[in-house]
């Protein structure tokens, strides 16, 4: 039984490690051709950080970069690098809006009941007016 008690620690110490590592919201991010993402932990914080081309680097990024680093060794904590990595990603235009804050922001209230729009397709020749 020695080997199950070792694996048992191994996997209690990982799932730990990964536990510390993960964000309590993640950050919400825009990658590639403007698709948004998230962001959950310090380890995925650092690869997207590294992947920035040179171009979108700047104080910020080296600060976000250097915390996240911190927070990995559990010299900081994940909660001080993730407000690092809004702030990396908020100075290069790459903070995505949260999608709670968009659904509440299309759902209608009270006040303004929703009205579905219909749009009319114009024939070609037809001028617009």
């Amino acid at each position: 039984m020695p080997g199950f008690v070792t694996a048992n620690l191994i996997s209690r110490e990982w799932r730990r490690t990964m536990e510390h590592d993960r964000f309590r919201n993640p950050v919400p991010i825009f990658v590639g051709l403007g698709v948004p993402a998230e962001i959950h932990g310090v380890r995925e914080a650092c690869a997207w950080l590294n992947e920035l081309p040179p171009s979108k680097r700047n104080p910020a990024h080296a600060i976000a970069l250097s915390a996240c680093k911190a927070a990995i060794a559990g010299e900081i904590d994940v909660g001080i690098a993730r407000t690092a990595l809004v702030a990396c990603a908020r100075r290069v235009n790459l903070l995505a809006p949260d999608a709670g804050t968009i659904v509440g922001a299309l759902r209608p209230t009270q006040s303004t009941p929703f009205q579905p729009v219909f749009a009319r397709v114009i024939p070609p020749g037809e001028p617009l007016v």
